[in-house]
């Protein structure tokens, strides 16, 4: 099974590195799981030289949502973890601090084993309705907004986007309006460069 989670990582200047990713997860008590994260990203980068981190399950799409875009600067809710060298988001529901036990760097992701060195819960899981689900849907949209047709991007954002108005609260409208600006602006500024080409 593969979850929908965020992972922070120690950067080589010291701050932390927020970014979504879907471990793979053989069972719900995450004592071992699996990221496969693309050998050119920041989270790969931090978590060869480091080799640990901390995976965070929460309800709070927002924080999905600016993570995707690489929006979420070191937050101010960061708290220091109690076994690795990291920090983790406060508001999360539950934490789960790792360490790496093998890197597979053949394929263009690599394959990274975690295991479970520390875990706890910090709050209920408030569970996930229509609109946070789609919510993390607009925001894996979002982040291949750069390869997929910006037709097929709009028209999916709009039924998303009606899911959204439909059955979300405010976090859910804020995290949708958030994407939706991000999207729009990332279509003007391609727009923009063809146009001049």
């Amino acid at each position: 099974m593969i979850l929908e989670a965020i992972i922070t990582t120690r950067n080589a200047d010291g701050t932390i590195n927020v970014a979504p990713m879907g471990p793979h997860c053989p069972d719900p008590q995450l004592e071992q799981f699996e990221l496969r994260p693309f050998q050119t990203s920041t989270t790969f980068a931090n978590l060869s030289r480091a080799r640990e981190g901390v995976l965070h399950i929460t309800d709070d799409v927002l924080l999905f949502a600016r993570s995707a875009v690489d929006a979420l600067s070191e937050p101010k809710d960061l708290l220091p973890a109690s076994t690795v060298d990291c920090k983790y988001l406060a508001d999360s529901c539950r934490i789960v601090e790792f360490r790496t036990r093998h890197i597979d760097i053949s394929g263009q992701r690599a394959v990274i084993q975690c295991e479970q060195v520390a875990g706890r819960r910090l709050r209920d899981f408030f569970g996930f309705n229509r609109a946070k689900h789609a919510v993390i849907e607009a925001s894996i949209l979002a982040t291949r907004i750069d390869f997929l047709p910006e037709k097929v991007v709009q028209d999916r954002l709009v039924d998303l986007g009606n899911i959204v108005s439909k059955t979300g609260g405010n976090r859910e409208l804020k995290a949708f309006e958030f994407l939706l600006g991000y999207v729009n602006s990332s279509c003007d500024t391609a727009a923009a460069r063809h146009g001049s080409a």
